[in-house]
């Protein structure tokens, strides 16, 4: 195993299998929740329509982009003022854009940097 930003890293199959074994039940959950998305590749709650938002992922039904709520929320504004803020938001949809945000952290950070500049 390395190290990498303070964590462990698996560097084999075997190390990932000890690093799954030493987590509680609910940890374990989470990791086959967050593997199954991953597999099928869908979202809830999320899409991303070409045209629509330069591509970016959005939360379904609106133009506000993922990216865009993970830079809010990292300027320190509560998901109760984001919700004040967009009245057509609702908690599911920040809940799952942030599990959306969390599996693809180098694609937001990719549209935060372009969105900055543009």
């Amino acid at each position: 195993m390395e190290r990498m930003a303070g964590k462990l890293v698996a560097t084999s199959l075997r190390d990932l299998e000890d690093q799954i074994s030493a987590l509680s039940p609910a940890e374990k959950a989470e990791v086959v929740r967050k593997l199954a998305l991953e597999v099928v590749n869908t979202w809830p709650g999320i899409e991303k329509i070409p045209g629509v938002m330069g591509g970016s992922a959005c939360v379904v039904r609106t133009r506000i982009s993922v990216w865009m709520l993970v830079n809010y929320r990292r300027l320190s504004m509560s998901e109760a003022r984001i919700l004040d803020a967009y009245p057509v938001l609702r908690a599911t949809d920040l809940a799952n854009a942030w599990a959306y945000a969390d599996a693809h952290q180098d694609e937001i950070e990719r549209d935060i940097r372009e969105n900055e500049v543009a």
